[in-house]
């Protein structure tokens, strides 16, 4: 019996480790919001989805490529208030994952990659995340 609960320990403690070496990319700021970006590896890109519960806002990027639909990096995102029509947020993806850490409110988004601008309006609610996917053709 002890040498099963030692097994199953050892076995506990070595996932635990595993799952530790994915690490989320370090938290940036754009004009005093936080934010992470990246998504460039499994390990990167299922700790990102991971965390993106605890973040008002995940936004996905993508393009048509061949055919296919492939992850991009680089994109230049600037969310502005709906309100007061000014920037709040300017930022560039390093991955194909962004949370933004919004406060509730109405914002529009300008996402522009390779020079294709698309524009969404989104309104982010208290204790409420929500995804964006971003699509390029």
């Amino acid at each position: 019996m002890k040498t099963l609960l030692k097994i199953i320990l050892s076995t506990h403690l070595v996932l635990m480790s595993t799952l530790s070496l994915a690490q989320i990319p370090e938290t940036q700021y754009s004009q005093g919001i936080s934010y992470i970006t990246g998504g460039v590896g499994e390990d990167e890109t299922v700790a990102i989805l991971a965390e993106a519960k605890q973040w008002p806002l995940l936004l996905e990027m993508s393009q048509i490529e061949n055919g296919r639909g492939v992850w991009i990096f680089g994109a230049t995102i600037k969310i502005m208030s709906a309100a007061k029509k000014q920037i709040v947020f300017d930022a560039q993806a390093d991955g194909p994952y962004m949370l933004v850490n919004l406060t509730p409110g109405d914002y529009v988004i300008e996402a522009t990659y390779e020079g294709v601008m698309q524009k969404r309006v989104l309104s982010i609610k208290a204790d409420s995340s929500q995804k964006i996917s971003l699509f390029w053709k």
